[in-house]
């Protein structure tokens, strides 16, 4: 699985949160700097390419729907980050977090809830 570029992951979301949809109806949910119509039919196939979206052709027409699910590629890439900025540590990440202040203590508590219940 590649990773994608930024603009891709903002295609990726709008036909994840779509489930299918055809060009022009992705391009009418991009909210800032609406690519070309061409621009972004590029990139739909460029992730047709990559194997993370799949079509139905209607005549001349396309329309697209995912094929990794949303949860697939964020199990991949943050497993990534972990592993490239973290050293592997989610005690690192977690750690970032906290120093960062984005994480209170009271979401560490649910947390650590979380992994005693699994035990």
């Amino acid at each position: 699985m590649q990773k994608l570029t930024n603009k891709e992951e903002e295609i990726m979301k709008i036909l994840w949160r779509l489930q299918k949809a055809f060009v022009k109806e992705i391009l009418s949910e991009i909210e800032e700097e609406k690519p070309h119509y061409n621009t972004l039919s590029t990139i739909v196939r460029n992730l047709e390419d990559k194997k993370y979206v799949g079509h139905e052709a209607f005549g001349n027409t396309h329309r697209y729907f995912p094929i990794v699910t949303k949860e697939a590629y964020r199990k991949k890439y943050i497993n990534s980050t972990i592993s490239d900025y973290y050293d592997n540590s989610y005690k690192s990440l977690v750690s970032f977090f906290a120093k960062e202040e984005k994480i209170s203590v009271e979401e560490l508590k649910d947390i650590i809830d979380l992994i005693e219940k699994k035990k």
